[in-house]
Order: C-alpha cells, then sequence, then structure tokens
C-alpha cells in the first residue's frame, strides 16, 4: 500500500484513542445503574472526566484534520458509498463534540452541583458552566432535565453511527477483500 493511502500516525493515534474512550465512556455510563449507590459518584466522575477528555482530543483531531489532509477514499468506492462515507465522519464529528458539551451543560446544570466540585479524574479542578450554574433554580432544573434527554439521545445516534462506520470498514475489509482497515492502522 503506498503510504499517501494512509492517514498520518498522529490521525491514527487519536482515532484509536477516542474511539477507545467513547468506549470506556459508553461502558461507565450503562453500568452506572447497576452498581452499588456506593460506586455511582465515582463512575459518574470518572464518565465526565473522560468526556472531557474526549473533548479536547476531538478538538485535537480536527485541528489535525484541517491542517492534514486525509488520504482521499479508495477509487473502488461507489459514489454512494462515498457519500455515505463521508456523512457518517461528519456526523461522528459532531456527535463526538456534542457529547461532552451536552454532558458538561447537563452536569452545570445539577442541583448539587455547588456542594459537589468537579475535578478531571479527581485531581485537577474543572468548572461548570457559571452562566448555566447560576440560572434561577427552576430554570436550571428544567435544563438539567433537557440536557439529560439531550446527552442521551445524542448517545443513541452515536452507536449507530459508530455502528454503521464500523461495519462499513469491516465489509470493505471482508466482503470487498480492500485493505480498508490498514489506511487508519500503523
Amino acid at each position: 500500500m503506498n503510504p499517501v493511502q494512509k492517514y498520518t500516525q498522529t490521525a491514527v493515534l487519536l482515532h484509536w484513542l477516542i474511539g477507545g474512550l467513547i468506549v470506556v465512556n459508553v461502558i461507565l455510563g450503562l453500568g452506572a445503574g447497576w452498581i452499588p449507590d456506593a460506586w455511582v459518584r465515582p463512575v459518574v466522575d470518572f464518565h465526565k472526566s473522560t468526556g472531557i477528555v474526549i473533548l479536547g482530543l476531538v478538538l485535537l483531531r480536527i485541528l489535525w484534520r484541517l491542517t492534514h489532509r486525509p488520504p482521499a477514499l479508495p477509487d473502488h468506492y461507489q459514489p454512494w458509498e462515498k457519500f455515505a462515507a463521508h456523512g457518517a465522519h461528519y456526523a461522528l464529528y459532531f456527535l463526538i463534540l456534542a457529547m461532552p458539551i451536552s454532558g458538561w451543560i447537563h452536569d452545570s446544570a445539577w442541583s448539587a452541583s455547588a456542594s459537589h466540585p468537579f475535578y478531571l479524574f479527581w485531581i485537577i479542578p474543572f468548572p461548570r458552566l457559571g452562566f448555566i450554574v447560576n440560572l434561577p433554580p427552576a430554570t436550571k432544573a428544567h435544563v438539567h432535565s433537557l440536557f439529560d434527554a439531550i446527552h442521551t439521545y445524542l448517545s443513541y445516534v452515536l452507536y449507530a453511527v459508530v455502528g454503521a462506520h464500523v461495519l462499513g470498514a469491516l465489509k470493505h475489509q471482508f466482503i470487498d477483500k480492500h485493505p480498508e482497515v490498514q489506511r487508519m492502522w500503523r
């Protein structure tokens, strides 16, 4: 394979790191309802910390992509496959940005936020969004509920788009017999 057809090592690293952290956060988010009550707050705090890290990494990934042109999609892709691939990538960027931002807004509107400061991985103080923290209590409760729902629904869309992304890559790799996975591998 011509090296030009591959993503840069930085893009590959960010891709797999973000993907792995998303899997961790899905497990944490879904698992919080199945663990003992004493563990819920630490698991939720770890989920929030991981989400903020994902936000930072996806911003780096976007900056990298804007300054380093990705390889073109292979010529053997059908036009609809190219359209679907580009659409999935834009949807993934949107969702990977929207998930931590909606979670941050949801957390900032939490009624107990004043008595439970947030620390990234229990070490680094991390601010809540002051314009939300300072809302009147009724408005803040509404924002908390609204962004809980938004965060949840975005997660379902993210699962679907990630699933389509993975299935598309596997289809090209194993059914079409093209070296698709190698484009995003070192």
